[in-house]
Formats: C-alpha cells, sequence, structure tokens
C-alpha cells in the first residue's frame, strides 16, 4: 500500500501543466500572476505570447526568478491567434489559459494535477472566478457540480477557469481565430465557449467545480467603453449560438434576458447599466444575424 501511494505521489509531480498567458498592454498584472506560481507546487511551464509592439515584457520576465521554464513568444494582435501560437509550443500533460490580469490562490495547480490524475475518465476541469475578496467576478456561474454540456457552459467556465488535458487540445484543434478579443471582426469573445462546445460535442468528459476558484478582478463601471465591450461581447455569443445551430427558443432566451436585466435596472433607476444589459442583447442578435 505504501509503494502505491509513492508511485501515486510520484506521479502527481510528474503531470506537467503548460500555461498559455496571451497578453497585450499589462505588466503589474504579469508580476501578480507570476508571483502566484510560486506557491502552486507543480511541474510547470509558463509560455507567455506577447503581442506587444514594445520590449516592455523583456525584463520582468529575465529577473522572474522562477524554478520552472518561461517561454517568451511573439505574435499578431488575436486572442485566440495568440493561444494557438501558445499551444503548438506547449509540452505539458495539462494545458491551461490564463488570462494576463488574473491570478491563482495557493495550490490551485496542486488540485487540478490531483483531481485529472484520480480521476482518468476526466479530460478537464473548469471552475468559477471570484475577485479575491469572496465575490463573484467575470461573469454569473453556476452553484451545481457535474459534467459541461452545450446547454451549461455558459455558467460553468471561463477561459482562465479551464484546465485540459492535452490530448484533448490535440483533437479539438486551434481556437476559431474569427472569435476573441482582438479578433478581426466583432466578435469580441465566445472563443472559449466556442472550443469547451466543441470538446463536448467530441465526446470528452469535462467536470465542472464549482470550488475551483481562479481570482480576476471584477472591473465593469458601466460607462462607454464597457457598454462597447458588452455589445463586443454579445455579438460573440451570438456567432457561436449560430455557429452551433442552437434552437431558436434558446437563441429568443439568450437575446430577452439581457433585454429583462435592462427592464430591472430602469426601475431601480440605473439608468448607466440598462444601456450595458441592452448592449449585449443588441450584440447577441447581432452576432446571430451577422452569421
Amino acid at each position: 500500500m505504501g509503494i502505491e501511494l509513492e508511485n501515486a505521489e510520484r506521479d502527481r509531480e510528474v503531470m506537467k501543466i503548460s500555461l498559455i498567458l496571451a497578453t497585450k498592454g499589462r505588466v503589474k498584472e504579469i508580476e501578480r500572476f507570476m508571483q502566484s506560481l510560486n506557491h502552486q507546487g507543480n511541474s510547470l511551464e509558463l509560455i507567455v505570447v506577447d503581442q506587444n509592439e514594445d520590449n516592455r515584457l523583456e525584463s520582468i520576465l529575465k529577473e522572474s526568478n522562477l524554478s520552472f521554464p518561461v517561454v517568451h513568444l511573439r505574435s499578431e494582435v488575436g486572442l485566440s491567434r495568440a493561444r494557438n501560437v501558445g499551444v503548438a509550443f506547449a509540452t505539458g500533460d495539462i494545458i491551461a489559459f490564463p488570462d494576463d490580469d488574473c491570478w491563482y490562490p495557493a495550490g490551485l495547480l496542486t488540485r487540478v494535477v490531483s483531481e485529472l490524475h484520480g480521476q482518468v475518465s476526466v479530460d478537464g476541469l473548469t471552475g468559477r472566478s471570484e475577485d479575491g475578496r469572496g465575490q463573484p467576478s467575470g461573469g454569473s456561474f453556476s452553484r451545481r457540480k457535474g459534467p459541461v454540456d452545450i446547454n451549461n457552459v455558459w455558467k460553468t467556465g471561463i477561459s482562465y477557469t479551464i484546465f485540459l488535458r492535452s490530448s484533448v487540445c490535440t483533437a479539438v484543434g486551434p481556437f476559431d481565430e474569427e472569435l476573441g478579443a482582438g479578433a478581426h471582426t466583432r466578435f469580441g469573445s465566445g472563443e472559449e465557449s466556442d472550443y469547451l462546445i466543441r470538446t463536448v460535442k467530441l465526446g470528452f468528459n469535462i467536470q465542472y467545480l464549482p470550488d475551483l476558484v481562479v481570482y480576476h478582478a471584477n472591473s465593469i463601471l458601466y460607462n462607454r467603453n464597457d457598454c462597447q465591450k458588452a455589445f463586443r461581447y454579445g455579438a460573440g455569443m451570438g456567432r457561436v449560438l449560430s455557429k452551433h445551430r442552437y434552437k431558436l427558443s434558446y437563441n429568443l432566451y439568450k437575446i430577452l434576458r439581457p433585454i429583462g436585466g435592462a427592464l430591472l435596472s430602469l426601475l431601480t433607476l440605473r439608468a448607466r447599466k440598462a444601456a450595458y444589459h441592452l448592449a449585449i442583447a443588441r450584440g447577441r442578435l447581432c452576432g446571430l444575424w451577422s452569421s
């Protein structure tokens, strides 16, 4: 029994995680993320896919003093494009896609390795996002543990809370470069939802764990910039709904829900929040119509 436990512990240590970090325009947030990696205790590699036009990251990457390899790559602008560049260089057994402004709680990656090592039938994990102070961030997430499917995918993960076996990424293929921040389209989000939908359609078992949490600030101010971003994010979702041929009733629900949020905001005299919700609805409709 002791030998079996030793072997299991050794296997957990051997499992390597590749972190694909696409970034543009940030420095301090990258430093914070790298500092959070000092408290993970796993075999790692950090692949930074740099979309900056200058060399702002070179010094912090060289001076990071991390105990694992840091690979610095360049790519053209586009989140999906950058992730595809990073995945091509990944050598880990598990692949993750942290945002350049997220950070990990202590022990997160140890937990991921333990979960995937102990459940060979599980092909990947997703989790929730919080702001580091116990408050939700990055959207609305389910509190119910279970498998990810094409209907709950919108509430059971966001890109930086996704952890997949590398064999899954090989089978699914590249991210859709028409989707996501920096794409040369109006579809400013949806790339990770599209990726998960393609994953579960191929029959892979992705488990959502609501107590698997990644930290990410919640910076919505409901100003003009946020409304523009909400439109692009909504358009991305609309495009994914159309791409995967969701039922008309489901599409209508996804459009009417933010309209309901706008009405509720108006009733509570929050006009800027109402405008934000309406931008989401317009974006979703536009994304469906554009397709």
